[in-house]
């Protein structure tokens, strides 16, 4: 990934708490037509190895679980808050005029090899902590154990496991920090006056990498 110093996020723990937040990750690997990707909901056990582990499942109709070079790292993508930056936002257009529209985002990507895990005390391991994590917040939390075992039984037939290690791992928040300060301020008032959810995200990142970039 393309790394200029300004956005670079190297702090592990920012970098996993981007992940939790944004779990829905794209899988994508090298198989014998060329790259493959899929989006794929993970699990990260930050405690399981140095740099973190994820853990995930497919569908065994999907052909990317049999089909990868296990020589060749498998790459992770996690998107966090992105919007669009409009021009009309900073102060320097204004004074020069000399601005131009851009993005800002944050992302991480993490690397490692790839294993497949076709073991059924696994898999349930696996889907009970994705759904924990992701039933938490419901008033009533569905668990497996509220369906009939049966069921869930020859669901857990119909899936196979994924884990990675990870063995290198990037972050990257380009969230304004490369601006002046009365520009920054400028587009998370801008962002601030949208209703959307994820301009509200990107406004509040803009404030705290703006304050770090003043330290």
């Amino acid at each position: 990934m393309y790394q200029p110093p300004h956005f670079r996020e190297d702090r592990l723990e920012v970098q996993h708490g981007l992940i939790r937040a944004h779990p829905f990750g794209m899988l994508v690997t090298l198989g014998s037509t060329g790259l493959v990707a899929n989006p794929v909901p993970f699990v990260l056990d930050a405690a399981a190895s140095a740099k973190g582990t994820l853990r995930a499942h497919l569908s065994r109709a999907n052909p990317q679980w049999r089909d990868f070079d296990p020589a060749q790292e498998a790459l992770v993508i996690f998107q966090g808050a992105d919007s669009y930056i409009t021009p009309s936002w900073y102060e320097t257009k204004r004074e020069t005029g000399k601005v131009v529209p851009t993005w800002n985002y944050a992302i991480v990507q993490a690397y490692g090899t790839l294993k497949v895990m076709d073991d059924t005390e696994w898999l349930t391991r696996q889907t009970d902590a994705l759904t924990a994590q992701h039933e938490a917040s419901q008033p009533q939390p569905w668990a497996a154990s509220d369906a009939p075992p049966a069921f869930i039984a020859a669901h857990l037939k119909g899936i196979v496991g994924i884990e990675i290690e990870i063995s290198r791992i990037e972050g990257k928040w380009k969230v304004s920090q490369n601006r002046p300060e009365t520009d920054r301020i400028g587009v998370a008032a801008g962002l601030r006056a949208s209703e959307s959810e994820a301009a509200q995200s990107m406004a509040d990142l803009v404030d705290v990498y703006g304050a770090k970039a003043r330290d």
